[in-house]
Parts: structure tokens; C-alpha cells; sequence
């Protein structure tokens, strides 16, 4: 008896989850609708006042000028034809080299740096003598105190101390060294080096750590790793074996590490990797990419490229920011602008991270996947930082997080990693309030899900009840997520007393509506997640 009323229990739960399930689709439905509606309203009325909008080669067809109001989207997608020619000749010469003479770590490490040294002449000029010194002065510091208990100290304050130099500098000029080095400020090349050398900074941390952990007994059990990871399962090697097995010492050479400072494929943007996985790789190439799967890999950027070329000549959303003209907008425009900004974003960064570990994986070099997951398929801050830059993340739990005590030390460490993050992106206060409210809204979502792994539902209506309040819970995070990133990069710090007077006086119904949409959104994620196959 008790089996049937359990079996009965189950059917009905089903079919309330797909009656539910078609409710919430038709809800999506309806406000895409409106926000694309809308949005090309704006787009057409007001585009006559807003800055960065080119005619494009979709204009013809659309009537519409492109929005080129992102300094970092217009210089990729405008250089893209000459680095994709660059790019193609720089991975037919090493792999050439490589499947010719039977090259290996060392061979290799030899082959890429004289690539990328050309890359980086071309890229800097004379400043690439900046970057050397640095890095050469980096690895003489990693050399001499790798071992000791002041280690962590010494590696940590050379960093920070030139990435804020860095930036403080403008990345110096030769003439600050003596005026008989004057001359080389004239070849300065075509992009700015310290820009680049934020993600230099983070290769030379994790050179040393990897190479101050080479001797010391290793917490990575790879047998029980093999028996719950699918790709090692079947052979492969995944990411975190190459990360956590670690190289012999011998390869910890002056010219690896200097590759891997300067690795072209993946110097301007990334994804970051670490040094261990990087030089296994180096030495024997990936082998979790076929042909086939690397040649989808391509199709697919191909396409999500046209889906960018048709949101920006259709959305002026980046310029809408820019303009400052969302002053103007109504409350419900303003969220219409600021949630369009943040896709603009995701889909920007999604084509310019994967074009560049494209060509790592055509060269052998398989780096960690930044967004793996759909901005909209996010419910809460951890998951959507874990799916944003997830090489970075993958750093920052590597090298700050775990050192600093991991989860024991949990509220605390996201304040000192999230600033972190901030200085080195820039140095700016609009990012350091976006990093300090990131972690104001994550230190509660913390605890709350601390709270909930203690919570026990026994029965189907507490098991209703529970999901209801985690659809809430993560209709707030949502909204808190928009609010951070509203400051960061469409209103700034000083526009946060008319956010809030605005939606206070006029905008009480749109962040009523916006709520509701943000709780639809995380019941439809529930189901995503409900969806997928359990993985043992």
C-alpha cells in the first residue's frame, strides 16, 4: 500500500513539474518578447545620440549602424582576418617542426618561444626588454627562495609591487632608465605591453607555487581521481591530473617558463593555465580533441560570431552604457540596458577566449574552458563565477583560496580574493565597489547554503516548500548580481544614489516584475539541472 500511494506521490510530482515546466516557457516566451521588442525601440529612436555606432556590413540589410562602442570587441573583430592568417602559420610551423624532427618538451619550449618573441616584437617593440627583465627577475627570485617559509611573501609583493607600477607608470618609458635609451620610446609597438602583462603576472605566480610545491608531498590521489572522472576513465588525461601531478624539476628550465610566459596562442587573452599542466602538454601534446571534435569547436565560434555581428547592429546596448544616455530611460529601460550589456559582455568574452584556445588546441595545448555555461543558466554568485572566467577561477582557488585556508577561512577569503581581482583588472573604484559588492551579496549566499546541506526534507511537500525557497533564494542573488554588475560597467559608483531613487520612486512595479522574471528563471534552471543525467 505504502509503495503505491509513493508510486501515486511520484506521478503526480511529474506531472506537476511538466504542467509547471510549460508555465514557465510560456512566461520566457513572453518577456523575451518584450525585452527584444523593446530593446529595438531604442535601439532605432535614440541612436542619433549615441557614441561608437559604425555603419557595418550588415547596415545595408538592417538599416542599422553596428555598435562599435567596446575599444576591446572593436580591436578583435577588426584584427581578426591578419591574426587568423598570423595564427595559422605560427601552429603549421610548430606542429611541423614538431611531427619532423620528433620534438618534446625541451625541443619544443625552443620552437614557441622564438614564435612568440616574434609575436611579441611585433605586439610591443622594444618593450618586450620590460617584460624579459621582469620575468627573468621573477625566476631568480623562484630559484633562490622556492623552499623557504618566506616564499609566499617574496613571490606575492614582487608581483602585486609591478603590477601596480604597472599600471601606475603607463608602462614606463626608456627614457626614465637614461636618456641614451630615449630612442626606444619610438618603437614602442602596436599595443600597450602592461595591459598584456596582467596575465604575465599570473604565470609567473604560478611558475613559482608549482615549483616551491615540486618536492612536497602531493595531496592528489590519482587513483581515486581515475574512478570519478569520465575523461580519465577512458583513457585520456584530463585537467586537473596535469595540473595536480606535477613535472619533474628538470623541465622547471629558464626557457619553458619563459615560453610559458609568452606562449602566443594564448598571451593576449588566455584562458589562464598553469605551469605543471602546461609543460606535460608541451611535452606530450593533448589527446581529449580529435580532429573532428576540434573542427565543431571551430563551427560553433563561427556561429556564435554571426549571433554577435546580429546583436550589434540590431542592440546598441554597450553604447546605450557608454552615452550615459540611460539617465534618461525609464526604470524598466534602465534593466533592459543593463541586462543587455551584461549578455553583450558574456558573448564577447565567450568569442574572444575561445578563439584563442582554439588555436592552443590546433598547437597541442589544451587550456581550461572559460564559459562553459550560458550567462542565463546561472542562479547564484558561485556558480556564476565558476562559469564566468573559469581559468582564472581555477587560478584563484589554485593560488589564493586553498593557501589562504579554503573553506574554513571562507567569508574572509572572498574579500581579499575578490579585490585582488579588481587591482588586477585596474585600478579603478568602480571596480573595486563592484568586487566589495559581489562580496557583500556572497558572504549571505554562503551561509544560506551552508545552512541548507544541514536541512532534511521528509516528505514531498517539504520537498515543494524547499525548492520554492531556493527559487527565491536565488531570485534575490540574481537581482543582487545585476545590481553589482549595473555599477561596474553601465552606471559606475556615483550613479548608485539615482539607481536607487529611481526604482525607489517610479520603478517599484519593474523590480517587482524583474524579481518574478529572475524566480521563473531559476525554477527553469531547476529543470535544466533535473534534465541532465546523474553521474555516478
Amino acid at each position: 500500500m505504502k509503495k503505491n500511494d509513493s508510486d501515486s506521490g511520484s506521478n503526480n510530482s511529474r506531472r506537476w513539474k511538466r504542467m509547471e515546466l510549460g508555465l514557465l516557457i510560456l512566461y520566457a516566451i513572453a518577456f523575451y518578447s518584450i525585452i527584444i521588442r523593446r530593446s529595438l525601440h531604442l535601439s532605432r529612436d535614440l541612436y542619433s545620440q549615441l557614441h561608437g555606432l559604425r555603419p557595418g556590413w550588415l547596415t545595408i540589410f538592417t538599416q542599422r549602424p553596428n555598435d562599435s562602442s567596446d575599444a576591446q570587441w572593436r580591436n578583435f573583430r577588426g584584427n581578426l582576418p591578419v591574426l587568423t592568417v598570423v595564427f595559422g602559420i605560427f601552429t603549421l610551423v610548430a606542429n611541423k617542426s614538431r611531427a619532423y624532427f620528433g620534438l618534446r618538451e625541451r625541443g619544443m619550449s625552443i620552437v614557441w618561444l622564438f614564435i612568440s618573441l616574434i609575436y611579441l616584437s611585433y605586439l610591443h617593440g622594444a618593450c618586450i626588454l620590460f617584460i624579459l627583465s621582469i620575468a627573468s627577475f621573477n625566476y631568480l627570485l623562484v630559484k633562490i627562495f622556492a623552499g623557504k617559509k618566506y616564499f609566499l611573501l617574496v613571490i606575492w609583493s614582487f608581483n602585486i609591487f609591478f603590477l601596480l607600477c604597472n599600471r601606475v607608470y603607463g608602462g614606463y618609458s626608456f627614457s626614465m632608465i637614461g636618456k641614451q635609451w630615449a630612442f626606444l620610446d619610438n618603437f614602442r609597438g602596436t599595443f600597450r605591453w602592461h595591459i598584456c602583462f596582467n596575465f604575465v603576472v599570473l604565470r609567473m605566480i604560478s611558475f613559482g607555487y608549482d615549483y616551491h610545491w615540486a618536492d612536497k608531498y602531493s595531496h592528489f590521489d590519482q587513483k581515486k581521481h581515475i574512478q570519478r572522472c569520465d575523461i580519465c576513465k577512458s583513457g585520456k588525461t584530463c585537467y586537473q591530473t596535469l595540473q595536480e601531478r606535477g613535472v619533474q624539476n628538470g623541465k622547471y628550465t629558464y626557457s619553458t617558463y619563459i615560453c610559458y610566459l609568452v606562449y602566443a596562442p594564448l598571451y593576449l587573452a588566455g584562458p589562464i593555465i598553469n605551469f605543471n599542466a602546461f609543460a606535460s602538454q608541451l611535452d606530450v601534446p593533448q589527446n581529449n580533441y580529435s580532429a573532428r571534435d576540434k573542427t565543431h569547436y571551430g563551427l560553433r565560434w563561427i556561429f556564435s560570431l554571426v549571433l554577435m555581428e546580429l546583436m550589434t547592429h540590431l542592440f546598441h546596448y554597450n553604447a546605450f552604457a557608454i552615452s550615459g544616455l540611460w539617465k534618461q530611460l525609464a526604470p524598466m529601460d534602465v534593466f533592459i540596458i543593463g541586462y543587455g550589456v551584461l549578455n553583450f559582455m558574456w558573448l564577447k568574452f565567450f568569442l574572444i577566449w575561445r578563439y584563442f584556445r582554439f588555436w592552443s588546441l590546433i598547437s597541442g595545448i589544451e587550456a581550461p574552458e572559460n564559459m562553459p555555461r550560458c550567462i542565463n543558466n546561472c542562479r547564484n554568485l558561485e556558480s556564476f563565477w565558476k562559469n564566468w572566467h573559469a581559468s582564472y577561477n581555477k587560478w584563484l582557488v589554485r593560488y589564493m583560496y586553498i593557501p589562504l585556508g579554503g573553506s574554513q577561512k571562507k567569508l574572509l577569503n572572498v574579500w581579499v580574493i575578490f579585490t585582488f581581482v579588481a587591482i588586477w583588472h585596474d585600478l579603478e573604484w568602480k571596480l573595486l565597489s563592484w568586487a566589495w559588492l559581489t562580496c557583500l551579496f556572497f558572504v549571505p549566499e554562503m551561509m544560506l547554503k551552508s545552512a541548507a546541506t544541514t536541512f532534511q526534507v521528509d516528505s514531498a511537500f517539504g520537498e515543494f516548500v524547499f525548492r520554492e525557497l531556493r527559487a527565491l533564494a536565488g531570485a534575490i542573488t540574481i537581482t543582487c548580481l545585476m545590481v553589482a554588475n549595473l555599477v561596474g560597467y553601465v552606471i559606475g559608483p556615483s550613479g548608485m544614489n539615482w539607481l536607487v531613487s529611481q526604482f525607489l520612486q517610479e520603478g517599484l512595479s519593474v523590480l517587482g516584475c524583474m524579481f518574478l522574471t529572475f524566480y521563473v528563471g531559476t525554477k527553469l534552471m531547476f529543470h535544466i539541472d533535473d534534465s541532465k543525467p546523474t553521474r555516478h
